[in-house]
């Protein structure tokens, strides 16, 4: 098993973040990857690529060049000035000046177009094998659809309508959402719930109901609905699509 494979296989898939203003190569990329494996994301401008950057902390980038409002060399030399996310470029320049720019401001890997999606994928994989597998311990992070949860730093929050909000959650909500998000398809009984998420003394599984009750309407108050998912004679299940 790859590194790789291994890491989104015991953690969560890597976020591939697709900088890039034409629709249908987005849509077709974000198939591709998503088909491997891969959670994505997509900005279709340089200042919402740089904006998403910063809330989402992507595993890696896919970054046209040439974008509206701030071009891809732009948008590179700025996230180089503040982190090290692996970085692909993509143009339809083919030009040896145009690949020294890049590779000078600090791109992993460089893709002409007219490309092979496939080709993309191998080289997103071949680029998160090598910057994962170098990298030190990394965050514990939790990433389930618009969900992401940062395990060190104890932050839950979700991504709607553009935006990365943060959520105001107890440590028992917390740590049910965070179980819940560790194997999104599997129906947890309240017994297992009770064990594992809610403090020592706390011994009525009713108690459970109600703390899903009440992360349930914070998250509703996101318009977030169906999460966490009832589960009839079970318990509870994350409810979203991963």
């Amino acid at each position: 098993m790859s590194d790789l494979n291994a890491r989104t296989s015991t953690a969560t898939p890597a976020l591939v973040l697709i900088a890039e203003d034409e629709a249908e190569i987005a849509d077709i990329l974000i198939a591709y990857l998503r088909r491997s494996g891969l959670h994505t994301q997509h900005a279709s401008d340089g200042q919402q690529a740089l904006s998403l950057h910063q809330t989402l902390k992507p595993d890696l980038l896919l970054l046209d060049v040439q974008m509206p409002v701030l071009d891809g060399w732009k948008v590179l030399s700025e996230i180089r000035s503040r982190d090290n996310t692996p970085v692909i470029m993509l143009t339809a320049l083919d030009q040896d000046i145009d690949k020294l720019m890049g590779l000078r401001l600090g791109a992993d890997d460089y893709v002409v177009k007219p490309f092979n999606p496939a080709e993309v994928v191998a080289r997103v994989q071949a680029v998160l094998r090598r910057t994962l597998s170098s990298a030190p311990a990394a965050t514990q992070m939790l990433r389930v659809g618009a969900f992401r949860i940062d395990l060190d730093s104890h932050e839950a929050s979700v991504f709607r309508e553009g935006q990365q909000h943060t959520l105001d959650l107890t440590l028992t909500e917390f740590k049910l959402l965070a179980c819940l998000m560790r194997a999104p398809k599997r129906a947890f009984s309240r017994t297992e719930l009770l064990e594992n998420c809610l403090p020592e003394g706390d011994t009525q599984e009713r108690t459970v109901d109600s703390h899903v009750s009440k992360l349930r309407k914070k998250l509703e108050a996101l318009d977030v609905q169906g999460v966490p998912n009832s589960v009839w004679g079970v318990g509870y299940r994350f409810g979203v699509e991963s």
